[in-house]
């Protein structure tokens, strides 16, 4: 690995600052966070100006805010993202984690279509396929997902006299019920559901969101029962939230703390 240029470092440092706050900044401001010297600030702050990384604040002389130039670097960025593809890679690094199946899966409709999957290595694990098509609200990453509608969307989508189709004889099937679950999951922001899709498999799932913080996916976590347990389920809750924070920070997703 080669050796990290200071120079470019700190002006990489200067340019997150402006994540954070109003979005504004002084040279004043950035010696005090960065605890530079004022003439290397000076410095990177005038070259940093003069390629259009950053702008004087109308009107605030000495204060700068970003220029246009890292819109466009995002917004190319933006154009070359492939949800299944980076879905793809983050769930490799999470089965590779837990050794459980893990699926990426987007809704259309009251279905959802996985889009991405990585299987666990055991012998006994869950049978499925990037591809497939399920009824939302029989698994964990379609109710994750028609949790994430907003209440207008989701009554059109599945009204109060809607006949949902069960999977197994723990499926929902009544849309007040399924309101109910769906509230639940908005309060906890994780969806969890066993047996409902297959007799003989849970799943937990949490969502994946892009760079506006809407919700475009999700990503579970696929467990037959005979590795089930609540001290599990707690353990791959954590391993399906770190996995979807992944994949919505590569969809340009920034997290609030």
């Amino acid at each position: 690995m080669g050796r990290l240029v200071p120079a470019v470092t700190r002006a990489l440092d200067i340019l997150e600052l402006f994540l954070d706050g109003d979005g504004t900044l002084s040279a004043p401001d950035i010696v005090r966070r960065l605890q530079l010297p004022r003439t290397t600030v000076h410095e990177l702050v005038t070259t940093l100006a003069a390629r259009k990384y950053i702008v004087q604040v109308a009107g605030q002389p000495g204060r700068y805010r970003l220029g246009v130039r890292p819109y466009q670097l995002g917004s190319r960025y933006a154009e070359q993202l492939d949800l299944a593809a980076e879905g793809q890679q983050v769930a490799r690094t999470v089965a590779e984690t837990c050794d459980e199946t893990v699926h990426v899966a987007i809704l259309e409709d009251t279905d959802v279509i996985y889009i991405a999957k990585v299987d666990s290595t055991h012998a006994v694990r869950m049978v499925s396929a990037a591809g497939r098509r399920l009824p939302a609200h029989c698994t964990s990453v379609g109710k994750m997902l028609l949790a994430s509608l907003p209440e207008q969307e989701l009554a059109a989508r599945v009204p109060d006299d809607a006949e949902l189709p069960a999977m197994t004889p723990n499926s929902i099937t009544d849309p007040a019920a399924l309101r109910e679950a769906l509230t639940g999951i908005r309060q906890r922001g994780m969806a969890v559901e066993s047996r409902e899709s297959n007799p003989d498999v849970s799943c937990v799932a949490a969502p994946v969101r892009d760079r506006t913080g809407q919700v475009v996916a999700a990503l579970s976590i696929s467990v037959p029962m005979i590795r089930w347990s609540e001290e599990r389920r707690t353990e791959l809750e954590r391993l399906a939230a770190k996995g979807a924070a992944d994949l919505s920070e590569r969809l340009g997703h920034r997290s609030v703390a």
